[in-house]
């Protein structure tokens, strides 16, 4: 076998040489692997750990093995050993609903192959069920922009990339969390595992996170889909304290139990987390939490749109580029159609702004040029520009030297379509110098 994942294995037989052997050749496989010489061993060993597949010998001394072998089903699926190689022998394992058969003598060379062969099939059927959930809903926002704020953003992302830690990612309402979190797992060296989002939102049950095995059913959870993947849990601010803690044990030790059962599981399955707040509400809530407390030392936050203009016309022509509709006609922004994105404050942030690419898009049909009457937009004040090269700045009252200030950077930022690199050379500053000028007011 490649390095693959570990597995649980249970091996019900009753031989206790074949047992011994068997067991210790899974074990050297690496996987783990728990013995039973019978039916009433076995269902012990099930009251505590709960096998990916069982080994099943098919003549147990305390009960018929067909029939132990729908009992057992109920739990895991089931490879038949058999000293009989006939062919109708198998047909009955397989029609009683095995997942294959092993034939004594069993070899290491035979065993190795069987296990191979099932849980590589396993490992395929997860991979499509997880391609298939994800089909559709991959977010097209990249971390588009060179604006100071966007680069940090870069930077924090690589950071937490390289860690094993669990991230907490904050920031308003269509800001990209999502997209960030995909950029970590995308980055880090579990690239290769599964990235599985979980809406905390609609509400979480602890059996679709965790597992559930009850009345004999057992149900994989999201936890261990996971495994050496990443696991992404949005809107968390949300769940019940309950959930909360559960969730806080899981990130600390690696470990959960399973709804309606005693054993305790481990995943390898990186948490990242967000929610839809700021790092100062954060601050506030956190003493009401102990999940949010933990995870305030890991925060990535993303900034809203309005604070970071000058990236408005990158992230515009990318949704412009990336639509899946009217792609025969080569479309572009007009100048004035830019200035009206760059002027907009986007309350709904990078999501609001792709809605308004794609609506531009249907209401200019067929023509090539997309103008500022597509857009649905408010019409940006006019500030007074009154001959080219000219300014004028104009208000209602004798202005203070900060509101004068914030005036002229409004002036020159739509002037230069949101542009801070060329306002801060205007301006003779740097352009973090600039952002913290900007950041700094009302």
């Amino acid at each position: 076998m490649s390095a693959e994942q570990s597995h649980r294995v249970l091996v019900i037989e009753d031989d206790p040489i074949l047992n011994a052997m068997m067991v210790d050749h899974i074990r050297r496989l690496g996987h783990e692997v728990h013995g039973a010489g019978s039916r009433s061993e076995a269902l012990g060993q099930l009251a505590s750990f709960l096998p990916e597949l069982a080994l099943l010998d098919i003549g147990l001394p305390d009960t018929a093995g067909l029939e132990f072998l729908s009992e057992l089903r109920e739990y895991c699926p089931v490879i038949v050993v058999t000293a009989l190689a006939s062919i109708d022998q198998a047909v009955r394992t397989v029609q009683a609903g095995a997942a294959d058969y092993l034939v004594k003598p069993v070899t290491p060379q035979n065993l190795t192959l069987t296990l191979h062969r099932f849980f590589e099939t396993l490992e395929l059927r997860r991979d499509l069920a997880y391609w298939q959930a994800r089909a559709g809903t991959t977010d097209s926002s990249r971390l588009v922009g060179e604006s100071a704020a966007i680069i940090e953003l870069r930077r924090l992302i690589a950071l937490f990339a390289q860690a094993s830690t669990p991230v907490l990612i904050l920031g308003e309402p269509g800001t990209g969390k999502e997209t960030a979190a995909q950029i970590v797992h995308a980055v880090s060296a579990r690239a290769n595992g599964r990235f599985i989002s979980v809406d905390c939102d609609a509400g979480l049950d602890p059996g679709e996170l965790f597992g559930s095995w009850q009345a004999g059913a057992r149900q994989e959870g999201l936890l261990a889909a996971a495994d050496r993947g990443t696991l992404y849990l949005a809107g968390i601010e949300r769940l019940s304290r309950e959930m909360q803690l559960r969730l806080l044990r899981a990130v600390e030790t690696r470990a959960y139990r399973p709804v309606g059962s005693s054993a305790t599981l481990t995943s390898d399955a990186r948490f990242i987390f967000s929610a839809a707040m700021t790092a100062a509400e954060l601050r506030a809530a956190a003493p009401d939490s102990e999940l949010l407390q933990f995870l305030s030392a890991f925060v990535i936050e993303i900034p809203p749109l309005r604070d970071r203009q000058s990236d408005i016309p990158g992230l515009a022509q990318q949704f412009l580029e990336q639509r899946d509709f009217q792609r025969s006609i080569a479309k572009s922004f007009s100048d004035p159609a830019l200035r009206a994105l760059t002027a907009h404050l986007w309350p709904g942030n990078v999501r609001e702004l792709r809605n308004a690419v794609e609506l531009s898009i249907i209401l200019s049909q067929g023509q090539e040029v997309i103008g500022p009457e597509h857009l649905n937009l408010p019409i940006p004040p006019d500030r007074g520009e009154t001959a080219e090269g000219s300014l004028v700045l104009r208000f209602d009252e004798p202005p203070s030297l900060d509101a004068l200030r914030d005036a002229y950077l409004d002036e020159l930022l739509d002037r230069f379509a949101g542009n801070r690199r060329k306002v801060a050379e205007v301006l003779g500053i740097s352009e973090r110098n600039l952002y913290r000028i900007l950041k700094s007011q009302p």
